[in-house]
């Protein structure tokens, strides 16, 4: 038979545990609409909440900076495209150089002819690996797979390219440039273009090539490595779409090697 105390004591024990379930269930409901209102908080209906998820979903941070490559990557068809980014990495520095320097200094001075033969063979360099990487993929109908537009912008900053390096012979400051520009002013003009761009006017031809066509050329390149990123490299057109290495198979019976 139990006391009073006891009595008391057991209906204290249930009171206690029926007040911290219903502290818990309420910590749980308080977690649950916490929850509820921030998937439904006005933020995530903004412009800026929108383009957050589009980002993410398209652009994931294992497709931006990923650490590993399908093994078909490693053949040299796909080493043109990093050739060129590194050329025009080159290619803006030394030109940077060169333009907050001047026309004197790259004419006159042993570290100028320096950074301008730096320049000059950076271009080429670019050029080379940019026909290569052009037509390498070309063959390889790298449209393929929804790449329609990383292919349109790698083609569209090529042809800005060549009016960047043609701007650039235009403002060597010595006979050659002195010529080219000449002749291709007669050229201009005589499709009505050289009321708009004359190619004897080294100011105007000096802005095209340090700042507009540069800033043009930076853009589409981004652009079309982010597209890169986002729909991968384009595969051989023999490699099966069933093959391992396109279906990203788990990590320890993966072929795919470290980038």
């Amino acid at each position: 038979m139990t006391s009073a105390s006891d009595a008391r004591d057991e209906v204290s024990t249930t009171a206690s545990s029926l007040s911290a379930r219903r502290v818990g269930e309420g910590d749980l409901s308080a977690e649950a609409a916490e929850e509820t209102h921030l998937e439904s908080a006005p933020f995530d209906r903004s412009w800026t909440g929108r383009a957050r998820r589009w980002t993410l979903s398209k652009l994931p941070p294992d497709k931006l900076l990923p650490d590993t490559q399908p093994s078909y990557v490693a053949s040299w068809i796909y080493v043109f495209g990093m050739g060129a980014l590194a050329s025009l990495i080159f290619i803006i520095a030394s030109g940077l150089v060169l333009s907050f320097k001047g026309p004197l200094w790259w004419h006159l001075s042993p570290f100028g002819h320096f950074v301008n033969s730096v320049h000059l063979w950076s271009v080429e360099l670019f050029f080379l690996f940019m026909v290569v990487h052009l037509w390498g993929k070309f063959w390889m109908a790298s449209w393929r797979g929804n790449r329609l537009l990383t292919w349109v912008t790698g083609v569209v900053s090529f042809a800005v390219s060549i009016v960047a390096a043609f701007t650039g012979y235009l403002v060597q400051t010595n006979f050659d440039s002195q010529w080219i520009a000449y002749q291709a002013k007669d050229a201009l003009n005589a499709t009505g273009i050289g009321a708009w761009f004359n190619v004897a006017d080294f100011g105007q031809m000096f802005t095209w090539h340090i700042a507009l066509l540069p800033i043009g050329v930076v853009a589409i390149v981004a652009l079309h490595v982010v597209l890169v990123r986002m729909h991968g490299v384009a595969p051989p057109i023999d490699a099966d779409e069933t093959d391992a290495q396109l279906q990203q198979p788990p990590l320890d019976s993966s072929p795919a090697r470290r980038a």
